[in-house]
């Protein structure tokens, strides 16, 4: 019996650079950034005081009232990017059996906006025990799922993926997985995050995680930059559907391109740091590739996890190499975190859209804000800096690892 195929049809995105896929391809492609002085609250006394938010958004336009009041931010970017997806898949006008339609979709936190409201009510009301009925529906990162399953009428596996800032992927993984095992035909796929908030950024300000660049917040995420000094905030959505080939197949839909390889591990090495060889890095990458049967040599563009961090990026260009040897001078690379900032739940599903992106239109995306070589990195490595590159994509690969030492990589493919 041949092994099944898992292909994706549609794509749904809610970012800082761009509120719809097309907004956003553009935009990515053309190497804008999305960081801005902070607008949801006053960052005045904050170490860090800018972020990459959503921009010009108003979550009325289309979701209904009803339905917004019961809702965090996190919940309403799935909501607006799955309906994008799944309108782009065609699945709103295919007799799809819906039984066998599944909905994943992972938050790192969840409803933090709400969990601090709540709170600060509770303060400022003498702490007496009056809290809002939908506090706890509000913030619970599978929410978001488990309203997409209801509106669409979706009964097949559905919940929620946790693990910091690889959520999403994982959640694209355990769909890919479970359409390979004949669970379901189709999959809504992908993560959300809405922690641009007091407690969010002062959270990450106290572990000196953000970047204070206030004076030029514009150029201040720079992966593989010598002068990082941080990762930026991001919020927003990434939806992917993914969906068995025989299935799409057969009602016609558009395939965008397929996942042939995936691997998950653990640096089991600190909380917050990645090993400093890049050890959990290199081997979660081999273990892509040898699930996808192919070689480094084969791979044409790693988008890579590159967070602009000290640490962080130091490691993943060891494990490149590590795993890749001499083909890795012959590789595009790009962190795309450069200009959407990093979405932490959500940013593996918005940098698998960029790697499906890359494939589709034979455009490598730029890691934007280089401006000094880091010694520790090396030079011959082509993270095609602040210009987007043509090259025909067979493979790409997505890295993405997380808090707790959580580390994710997939195999994207050209579609043939």
């Amino acid at each position: 019996m041949s092994r099944k195929r898992v292909v994706i049809t549609g794509l749904g995105a809610l970012t800082p650079i761009g509120n719809n896929v097309p907004d956003f391809t553009e935009n990515l492609f053309k190497g804008v950034s999305g960081s801005a002085p902070i607008s949801k609250f006053d960052a005045s006394e904050f170490k860090t005081r800018f972020a990459c938010e959503v921009k010009h958004f108003n979550p009325a336009d289309f979701i209904e009232r009803s339905l917004l009041r019961k809702t965090d931010h996190f919940t309403q970017y799935a909501l607006v990017a799955a309906d994008e997806a799944i309108r782009h898949a065609g699945l709103d006008d295919s007799p799809v059996d819906k039984n066998r339609v599944g909905v994943i979709i992972g938050s790192g936190i969840g409803g933090l906006n709400v969990f601090q409201q709540e709170v600060e009510n509770y303060v400022a009301g003498g702490r007496k025990p009056k809290f809002s009925p939908f506090l706890i529906p509000k913030m619970i990162p599978d929410m978001a799922a488990g309203l997409i399953s209801i509106k669409y009428g979706y009964t097949g596996p559905n919940y929620a993926t946790v693990s910091a800032c690889a959520t999403s992927s994982h959640a694209i993984i355990d769909a890919y997985h479970l359409i390979l095992l004949g669970k379901a035909d189709v999959i809504v796929t992908g993560g959300a995050e809405s922690a641009v908030t007091e407690v969010g950024v002062g959270g990450f300000n106290s572990m000196r995680a953000l970047s204070t660049r206030n004076d030029d917040p514009a150029t201040a995420s720079r992966p593989f930059d010598k002068d990082r000094d941080g990762f930026v905030i991001g919020e927003g959505a990434g939806i992917i559907v993914l969906e068995e080939y025989e299935h799409a197949r057969k009602r016609g839909a558009n395939i965008l391109a397929e996942i042939v390889g995936a691997g998950l591990n653990a640096d089991a090495y600190h909380m917050t740091a990645p090993h400093p060889e890049g050890q959990g890095a290199a081997r979660v990458m081999q273990l892509a590739l040898d699930e996808a049967g192919i070689r480094p040599e084969e791979v044409d563009y790693i988008n890579v996890h590159g967070t602009s961090t000290p640490l962080g990026d130091i490691a993943e260009a060891k494990a490149i190499l590590q795993v890749f040897g001499k083909a890795a001078y012959g590789l595009n690379i790009s962190s795309t975190k450069s200009m959407t900032g990093h979405l932490l739940g959500a940013a593996g599903a918005v940098e698998s859209i960029a790697s499906v992106l890359a494939i589709g239109k034979g455009l490598i995306p730029p890691t934007i804000n280089h401006f000094t070589d880091d010694p520790e990195i090396d030079p011959k490595l082509n993270f095609t800096f602040n210009k987007a590159q043509e090259r025909p994509v067979r493979y790409a690969l997505n890295n993405t690892f997380g808090f707790g030492g959580h580390n994710t990589s997939i195999v994207f493919k050209k579609f043939e």
